[in-house]
């Protein structure tokens, strides 16, 4: 079996989750890390078992050996990271948000597409095969017609510097918000009609929490909220008519569970063993890549476009800028 040398752009705690990833898969392994500075990237290849430690993304993208970097820095750096990599010919999988807004998202894609080098989202939770089993529950009618959506992501992180900088894209929409978004999307689709929104503020001017709403032509409704001043329940429910399902922790698939119109359970399923959940993101690279593809048919380009420009249209509803826009 090819072992492919992954390499991380970020030594933060994202970072660190990625290189555990690695370090239990037999198809990839970490071979590199880079950071702006020497220091941090020796100390997380020492303690993660890297390779290599690059003083400098600059260095770490032109290294040779690299055949899939790992973008783990904040939301405000992706677009420039990513430009960076394609350039230099690297594959990329890059942390959700994909980018701080869709105009970016445009330019890395159309940059990737005309030098033909693979660019994908980490979004995770599209990768998981738990989102398959959730979508087969969904559509086998055990719950009857669906009507509903309800998807819950928050946890008590506003002290949090990065979070609260708008020069880093900061706030709850960008950071947790984008798990209940991609939770809908993921099932209901983008034909909604009609978005309803609102937020509260932090005093730097992010949103600290915000509550979104998704109507669709036949009546569908997908009510969202996110937060990053308190914990919220993690959870999604699918309702229908003659029932629903419950997801525990849209954020990381934990368990399925479906329950008839007297609230009684059915049946449960738990999500199948894995070494962080990060590794099926990275398989969907390997597996485009060996394919020769430039992206991932479990979230397309045009997906993380689509996510971006709702995003967008939230923070202008809202009055969120950042201040490099």
């Amino acid at each position: 079996m090819k072992q492919w040398n992954v390499a991380i752009l970020g030594t933060g705690a994202i970072a660190a989750v990625m290189a555990d990833t690695l370090n239990g898969m037999e198809e990839a392994r970490l071979y590199a890390v880079g950071s702006r500075t020497l220091d941090r990237a020796r100390a997380f290849a020492e303690k993660y078992g890297a390779e290599k430690a690059c003083g400098s993304y600059e260095e770490l993208v032109a290294d040779p050996q690299v055949e899939l970097v790992y973008i783990a820095t904040p939301h405000s750096e992706h677009w420039a990271n990513a430009l960076l990599c394609i350039r230099a010919g690297k594959p990329v999988l890059c942390e959700k948000a994909f980018t701080a807004n869709a105009a970016q998202a445009r330019e890395v894609f159309a940059e990737a597409e005309r030098r033909g080098v693979f660019i994908t989202e980490a979004i995770w939770t599209r990768y998981m095969p738990m989102l398959a089993t959730i979508r087969e529950e969904m559509n086998s009618g055990s719950i009857g017609q669906v009507r509903m959506l309800t998807g819950n992501l928050g946890y008590s992180i506003a002290d949090v510097p990065r979070l609260r900088d708008p020069k880093l894209a900061g706030g709850a929409l960008l950071d947790v918000g984008v798990y209940p978004l991609n939770f809908a999307l993921a099932l209901f689709g983008h034909g909604y009609d009609r978005v309803e929104s609102s937020c509260s503020k932090l005093s730097t001017g992010v949103d600290a929490q915000n509550s979104v709403t998704l109507y669709y032509p036949d009546g569908r409704v997908a009510q969202l909220n996110s937060s990053l001043e308190a914990c919220l329940d993690r959870q999604g429910v699918i309702h229908g008519t003659k029932g629903y399902i419950r997801i525990e922790n849209i954020n990381n698939f934990e368990s399925l569970s479906v329950y008839d119109g007297q609230h009684q359970l059915v049946r449960r399923v738990e999500r199948p063993a894995q070494i962080t959940g990060y590794e099926y993101e990275v398989r969907a690279c390997l597996r485009a890549l060996e394919a020769g593809e430039l992206s991932c048919p479990e979230m397309p380009h045009e997906e993380s476009v689509r996510v971006m420009e709702l995003m967008d249209s939230l923070r202008a509803a809202w009055g969120v800028r950042y201040p490099f826009e």
